[in-house]
């Protein structure tokens, strides 16, 4: 909780605090709104409702001194907030926790890259904002933010997010759309690996590791399952190749990689079924490397995709209409904090049961007592 209040107190306050009376502190706002999230209260009514209720008890804390703010209040604080610097300062925010939930895992750090559409909003172009996440699977924790600008892509706002962050020692992974070669580069400079989808969009890449590969021998090949899941019996067979062979250009990408090819055999259990998926990895990490290792890299790159579905799930993401894309991000960096939260949560706690704990059920729990929220916080 002490945490959250630095958070909130170093955000910049966008209203003029040299004229006019302000009824409401800004940190009281964003405090209250966190935490009315976290207890599953998903819109501004909902908050509101939520800051009633407990009135008494954020008073306590000495918040709140001049009541609730308005619906009106909490929609002028999404607008006007500088949604660069709210990103900034959740990157702040995270980072300690990063290092401290690393510790605990004492393994090397996997940071996802991937995109979000935020749906609930429409540019004047059509198009709905895209904001590129670098999140921590180890911690569970989203790093940094990098919006997409109108009238471009993840392409260019991945070199950005990178800026942000710390990669040194960590493993980046990625989809298809971030194998270009400043991309890669960067990764290189701040000295961390990668592993990173190849499709069609680097078609001479692509078509040329595939036409070698019946040519050369794995390296490397690992085995995994069979194993019966969500009403599938799936099972994934990893071979690592040395990339030198494989890859004509390696001086183009900065130096030897390791090609990952990846199998899954899938048998739905109820009509018996077949498929197979084929895809291709390249990794800057040597082709000594373990394929388990680097299975379980890629299978860990889900984790991203796991968040966006809790965001979008669990606080209604998709479905929160917002006008602007200042409000959208903020909204977005907003819930991705209240995400954070409970991951941090699970990251402390020693019992298997309370690290297996979903955010639904920890959202169901959190709204039906202060008391619980309260104790919640104070997690050490």
């Amino acid at each position: 909780m002490e945490r959250l209040m630095e958070f909130a107190v170093s955000v910049p306050d966008f209203r003029r605090t040299g004229k006019g009376n302000f009824r409401h502190k800004l940190s009281d706002i964003l405090v209250l709104i966190i935490l009315g999230r976290a207890s599953n209260c998903c819109d501004r009514p909902g908050i509101i409702a939520f800051g009633k209720h407990n009135l008494r008890k954020f008073r306590s804390m000495g918040m709140l001194r001049n009541g609730v703010p308005s619906e009106l209040t909490l929609f002028r604080v999404e607008q006007g907030l500088d949604e660069h610097c709210l990103a900034e300062r959740m990157s702040e925010f995270m980072a300690s926790f990063r290092k401290e939930l690393s510790a605990r895992a004492d393994e090397t750090d996997i940071i996802c890259i991937d995109g979000k559409a935020m749906r609930g909003t429409t540019q004047e172009n059509g198009r709905n904002p895209d904001i590129v996440s670098a999140y921590s699977s180890n911690a569970g924790i989203t790093l940094a933010t990098e919006a997409c600008r109108e009238k471009s892509n993840e392409i260019t706002a991945v070199p950005v997010l990178l800026d942000k962050i710390d990669v040194c020692g960590s493993i980046i992974t990625a989809d298809a759309m971030c194998m270009q070669k400043d991309i890669v580069d960067k990764i290189r400079q701040k000295n961390g690996d990668f592993v990173i989808e190849l499709k069609a969009n680097q078609r001479s890449l692509r078509y040329g590791i595939e036409d070698r590969l019946k040519w050369h021998a794995p390296v490397q090949v690992f085995r995994e399952g069979p194993e019966l899941e969500h009403g599938r019996i799936e099972t994934r067979i990893y071979r690592t190749y040395d990339g030198l062979p494989l890859i004509e250009d390696t001086d183009k990408w900065g130096g030897a990689m390791t090609v990952v090819e990846f199998e899954a055999h899938t048998v739905k259990k109820s009509t018996g079924a077949q498929t197979c998926e084929r895809r291709l990895y390249v990794s800057s990490l040597s082709a000594d490397t373990p394929a388990s290792f680097l299975g379980s890299v890629i299978r860990r790159h889900w984790s991203i995709e796991s968040m966006h579905w809790s965001l979008d799930c669990n606080f209604k993401q998709d479905r929160t209409k917002r006008k602007t894309t200042r409000a959208a991000r903020n909204l977005d960096t907003l819930q991705r904090i209240v995400h954070a939260l409970f991951s941090i949560w699970r990251g402390k706690r020693k019992k298997r049961s309370d690290k297996t704990t979903g955010t639904a059920e920890l959202m169901r729990r959190l709204s039906m007592s202060f008391t619980q929220l309260m104790r919640f916080m104070a997690q050490k």
